[in-house]
């Protein structure tokens, strides 16, 4: 039985080595420019330095360059993309066909994860994207458990599966809310990934708090409750799912250590003994609510029923 990947979203350069030890397989890390809500902030000296220490540790890196582009930006993209061959990045993270076509130029040998957040949802799509050039297919949060196997069982690239954290619900190019607070005549901080301060839209009737950030891809509402499969891996593991990712955005380092050190117990327990890990995993879950500060829930998401946020 192959051991799927763990796959982490530090938050800084600082967060590699520790997210290591506590049993992540591999990193995505990147820049606003050019990456799609991002749990840190890395410019390219983070970005070498985060691959020397990773390779250093047998882990892998991943650059994001899934953000939505404009004419303004195409131009940057080879020299980027060149950078990243030139610091040594196992893949990179795409969902713009221009990164695709850029890479063909700058480094035709780069592996390419196709990420667009919403559209891989069936294995047609992601074969498409796999005789383009993609090695592997980060599928749709709002998949079930049975469609992410039986993706899996057509699939003719790798298949990564978010396993935990919050989700995306809303994404505008416009920085809404600062827009808005200007033109009230107000100044307003906006959350994002490198401020401490908590920002959220709140629906009483639905008892729901919307964590709520903008950057330079604009502005992005995310899910009231994380999901977490942790006591659910079995299935995806037995049908051959490469890669587990846990997202680490608005989630603090120690958070996300000891959340990697319970997926690390959990994958290894259920390879090794299946029995064990049926034994364990209710404890595991236990575990994890226990790192969840109050107003973050945890919940399936998609894997077993229609979710409605």
């Amino acid at each position: 039985m192959n051991k799927p990947e763990l796959l982490v979203t530090p938050t800084s350069l600082s967060d590699i080595e520790p997210l290591a030890s506590a049993g992540a397989d591999a990193f995505i890390i990147g820049e606003q420019k050019f990456g799609l809500r991002l749990a840190g902030e890395f410019p390219k000296d983070d970005v070498k330095k985060a691959i020397q220490t990773a390779h250093e540790r047998g882990k892998k890196v991943y650059v994001a360059m899934n953000a939505i582009f404009h004419n303004d930006k195409i131009a940057e993209l080879e020299d980027y993309i060149s950078f990243l061959k030139e610091a040594g990045a196992d893949a990179i993270v795409f969902g713009d066909p221009a990164v695709l076509m850029a890479a063909r130029t700058s480094a035709p040998d780069m592996k390419l994860h196709w990420n667009t957040e919403t559209t891989a949802t069936n294995w047609y799509t992601c074969n498409y994207w796999g005789r383009k050039g993609a090695k592997r297919a980060v599928l749709a949060r709002e998949l079930s458990m049975d469609s992410i196997v039986e993706i899996k069982e057509h699939a003719e690239v790798e298949i990564e599966v978010q396993v935990h954290g919050m989700t995306c619900m809303f994404q505008s190019k416009r920085s809404l809310l600062g827009n808005y607070f200007e033109y009230q005549g107000k100044v307003m901080e906006i959350e994002n990934r490198k401020q401490q301060k908590n920002m959220f839209l709140h629906d009483k009737e639905r008892h729901n708090k919307y964590p709520i950030f903008e950057d330079e891809n604009g502005t992005h509402i995310m899910s009231p409750n994380d999901m977490c499969i942790i006591d659910e891996l079995g299935e995806m593991i037995e049908a051959g799912v490469d890669s587990f990712k846990i997202d680490g955005v608005l989630k603090s380092t120690q958070y996300m250590i000891e959340i990697t050190k319970l997926y690390r117990k959990a994958i290894d327990l259920f390879v090794s003994d299946e029995d064990q890990y049926d034994e364990q995993k209710d404890e595991l879950l236990e575990e994890a609510k226990q790192l969840q500060p109050d107003n973050r829930p945890l919940d399936t998401g998609f894997f077993f029923k229609e979710t409605v946020y």
